[in-house]
């Protein structure tokens, strides 16, 4: 039995964009000495994805927060929030 594990496997796929942006990664993959700008579109992919996930995170969590303070406590915070905003410069 033969197992083969490839985390690196890719597939090829049409991408349709931009032209300057088609031209914006070249430059910038040919500064990196790459041929192509697959390497940097993936880069880019995952860049996108971790903030994404990193997003709904920070939101899960503030959304967890709702109702945390007491109704005194919100109404002190609304009230310093307007007074810094209206004393703003």
């Amino acid at each position: 039995m033969h197992a083969h594990a490839c985390y690196t496997q890719r597939m090829r796929t049409t991408v349709e964009m931009r032209p300057e942006h088609r031209s914006a990664l070249l430059a910038l993959a040919a500064r990196r000495g790459e041929k192509g700008f697959s390497s940097v579109l993936a880069e880019a992919i995952d860049v996108y994805l971790k903030e994404r996930d990193l997003h709904r995170k920070r939101k899960e969590i503030l959304l967890a927060a709702g109702g945390s303070l007491s109704e005194e406590e919100a109404n002190r915070l609304s009230s310093v929030t307007k007074e810094l905003r209206d004393n703003w410069r």
